[in-house]
């Protein structure tokens, strides 16, 4: 049965997103980022999306200026399957790219039903909250970002019940980057 995974950044004051829906903020690299986020590209599964974060992405992973900055993320970027939950999206350009309409938890629901590879969930907070709601997510990996926003939209707008978590790893970096692993509380 595949598990399901989050992997997002958050701000200090514990943003998603700023005022302005801007994610800028959270690309701090050096090395051993971009070392850390090569190898966390490599680990295969199918990313999960929403409509608006998927446009974001599809912008950059498949042009040359992603493949000269960040080759070994860019091919894998491009070459995992790519699920976007939208109603309003046309058939995308970006290779290996499925367009879901209709009720998110239930396809997920579906999807984590049948064997196959894990699910990743990147960006795309309006899912989270509505999957986390569901207690559909088996890991929340949290970047925790050393800066202050001071208002925006937190990637669990949304959720209704509350939900323990416990931490299972944690990583520090010399960008100030902070990784936390967490897993729901049975």
């Amino acid at each position: 049965m595949p598990r399901l995974s989050v992997f997002n950044s958050v701000s200090l004051d514990g943003y998603f997103t700023d005022a302005h829906g801007d994610m800028s903020w959270a690309h701090r690299q050096d090395d051993e980022w971009n070392a850390f986020a090569a190898e966390n590209a490599g680990g295969g599964g199918v990313l999960l999306f929403g409509r608006i974060t998927f446009e974001l992405m599809a912008a950059f992973w498949p042009t040359p200026a992603a493949f000269d900055s960040m080759p070994i993320v860019a091919q894998r970027m491009s070459a995992l399957r790519k699920v976007v939950f939208s109603s309003t999206l046309p058939q995308p350009s970006w290779e290996h790219t499925e367009v879901v309409p209709g009720e998110i938890v239930d396809a997920v629901r579906r999807m984590k039903a049948e064997p196959g590879p894990d699910l990743v969930i990147l960006g795309s907070g309006t899912i989270v909250s509505q999957l986390t709601d569901a207690r559909l997510i088996d890991e929340y990996q949290v970047v925790v970002t050393p800066v202050v926003l001071g208002s925006g939209r937190t990637m669990f707008d949304g959720v209704r019940e509350p939900m323990d978590l416990r931490l299972t790893g944690s990583r520090t970096f010399g960008n100030g980057n902070v990784v936390l692993w967490y897993e729901q509380v049975s």
